[in-house]
């Protein structure tokens, strides 16, 4: 079932999968219902594209911005989600074992920090490859000059649903009001995820990946461009499961 969730959720796949049907079907589809696969087929192409995907980052990425009274008002716990690890670590601190998304979260966050004297920093991710990921986050984050006492690490969680419930549940507790760092991208399924956990978080974006129009090249499909909108179809995907899923634990 994932993998046809996964199929459905990429361009490449989805093309493929419209083309086979309307070549499956030949001759026995109705008029109008070939006209809507060749629409959908036409939005796949795009999305595969530089323009298209840069487009629906654009669109994901704009929707949650920093309240100005978090700035005014900043809370004193700050919340740091990980990302993955590009390639094994060699020990437990090997910063450049760090994903992008864990790299610029990290440094978002500890820009962040930096910011709110008698802060905590608390990173949360557990173990990706073979190694724990917001373990490596924290001891780049201390390279960074965060101090060791005002780190504290989760390092059990494998989902963002899990992230807030694991965060929740530390000892000793974290005030409700929390600071709220992930990639722009992962934003909104965050917000959801902590809101339901009982936080009332401050969203702090970062790792912003949409890109400005660069020219006719980003009319060409590119594998790129298909990673890229594929993950934002996740994260809508993902979304909406968190939205049906917290409107049990708001009840």
């Amino acid at each position: 079932m994932r993998e046809l969730v996964d199929t459905f959720l990429s361009p490449l796949g989805c093309a493929l999968l419209l083309a086979a049907l309307a070549w499956t079907a030949r001759g026995r589809l109705p008029r109008w219902l070939l006209r809507v696969m060749v629409v959908a087929w036409a939005a796949c192409f795009v999305l595969a594209t530089p323009f298209g995907a840069n487009l629906l980052l654009r669109v994901q990425e704009q929707r949650v911005a920093v309240d100005p009274a978090c700035e005014r008002d900043p809370p004193a716990a700050v919340v740091l989600l990980a990302g993955g690890l590009r390639r094994d670590a060699q020990g437990i601190d090997d910063p450049g074992a760090l994903g992008e998304s864990s790299l610029q979260r990290t440094l978002g966050a500890v820009e962040r920090f930096r910011r709110l004297p008698g802060a905590q920093l608390v990173i949360s991710g557990g173990r990706h490859r073979d190694a724990v990921v917001s373990e490596q986050m924290a001891h780049f984050a201390e390279r960074l000059g965060v101090p060791a006492p005002a780190i504290r690490v989760e390092g059990r969680s494998l989902t963002t649903w899990q992230n807030a419930e694991f965060v929740r549940a530390l000892e000793p507790r974290l005030p409700a009001r929390i600071g709220l760092v992930t990639s722009a991208l992962h934003l909104p399924r965050a917000l959801l995820a902590f809101r339901a956990a009982g936080f009332e978080p401050c969203a702090f974006p970062v790792d912003r990946r949409a890109a400005q129009f660069a020219g006719w090249t980003d009319l060409l499909p590119g594998g790129g461009a298909i990673a890229r909108s594929e993950a934002v179809l996740h994260e809508w995907a993902g979304e909406l499961a968190y939205r049906w899923r917290a409107r049990g634990a708001l009840r």
